[in-house]
């Protein structure tokens, strides 16, 4: 099925610009949405993780970016995920950057975004939300600061009208395309921040970048254990362009040229945590081996975007049973007993 989708459906989807045809995919998710919420995700008992209080169906999640608004939740879960990652959501509604602000580079299985955290505002978002009854599936709230006002205040405003209806949130300090935003990982800003955020009853997890030094990387970590951060999420889109990257366009880059500098900054993250902060691997996850690369590494959930876009809506099923597989090769009992099994 992926191998028809890559070869029929993904050309006609592609022949767009890359965020009309976001759009549509998007649409024609949000229309299947009613018909998707009896269905369950991807789930096989070996394949079941705990992380930060919470049960998951299975480690493979959708990262934020590509239902900013919460509008096709139940048809993405439907399709495999075992937790799905709403947003970047602003307090306030706003346009995010001008057009054109998202690029393929299918050649590379990657994309380029400058968007801007385009949003509908928190409102909204929690309006769509609280239809959601009944779910199989972790949710997770992804909240930023609108453009021109990033501060504290945005963080608040936004967690506060989401938070009821999320199993856990996200605080996004790291995408590269809100001016200031990635200021606020330094670490006495972020500590204000998490304090002011302290109040919440659900799981807060931090989102970080990859182009962090090794001394930044480790002194966020301190924070977020000092401050008793659910889990953090590892990596955002980066700045870099790898040296054989035939691409002009600015804003981060997601996708298969990331993979390895995630992996590897998972690696750290676990290492440096001893293990006892959770991780969400993030970063060029397409296969079942990419996924396994990163639990591996310490991950103990992945997310992925820009393999969801290339491989097709069987991405996260064929990395259900690619694990399953891999597991049975092994011997291995569960999913849960790899996790950091290269970095310990």
């Amino acid at each position: 099925m992926a191998l028809l989708y890559q070869r029929l459906l993904l050309p006609l989807l592609t022949l767009p610009e890359a965020e009309v045809s976001h759009n549509l995919i998007l649409r024609l998710l949000q229309l299947a949405s009613p018909l998707a919420g009896a269905l369950q995700p991807a789930n096989y008992p070996r394949l079941r993780v705990s992380a930060f209080g919470l049960e998951f169906p299975n480690p493979i999640g959708l990262a934020a970016g590509f239902d900013k608004n919460g509008v096709a939740v139940p048809a993405l879960a439907a399709l495999g995920f075992g937790h799905v990652e709403v947003g970047t959501v602003t307090p306030r509604p706003q346009p995010g950057r001008s057009r054109p602000r998202l690029f393929r580079l299918a050649k590379d299985r990657a994309l380029i975004n400058r968007l801007g955290f385009p949003s509908r505002g928190a409102e909204a978002v929690a309006r769509n939300l609280s239809r959601l009854k009944n779910r199989r599936f972790v949710l997770g709230v992804n909240v930023g600061p609108n453009a021109g006002s990033v501060g504290v205040e945005d963080f608040v405003q936004a967690a506060t009208m989401v938070a009821p209806y999320a199993d856990y949130l996200t605080i996004n300090v790291s995408s590269p395309n809100t001016a200031g935003l990635r200021g606020m990982q330094q670490a006495e800003t972020l500590a204000g921040l998490l304090a002011a955020l302290d109040w919440l009853d659900k799981p807060l997890l931090v989102k970080i970048s990859p182009d962090l030094s090794d001394g930044e990387l480790h002194e966020i970590l301190d924070v977020l254990c000092a401050k008793a951060v659910a889990g953090v999420v590892v990596a955002n889109t980066t700045v870099d362009r790898p040296p054989h990257l035939q691409a002009s366009a600015d804003g981060g880059l997601s996708g298969r040229p990331l993979r390895e500098r995630a992996t590897q900054l998972v690696s750290k993250a676990y290492r440096h945590t001893a293990g006892k902060l959770p991780i969400i691997g993030v970063g060029g996850v397409a296969t079942a081996q990419d996924a396994l690369d990163k639990i591996e590494a310490g991950a103990c959930l992945v997310q992925l975007y820009t393999g969801f876009v290339y491989q097709g809506p069987f991405v996260a099923r064929d990395i259900a049973l690619g694990l399953v597989r891999e597991l049975e090769r092994r011997g291995a009992g569960s999913i849960q007993g790899l996790i950091g099994s290269a970095s310990d």
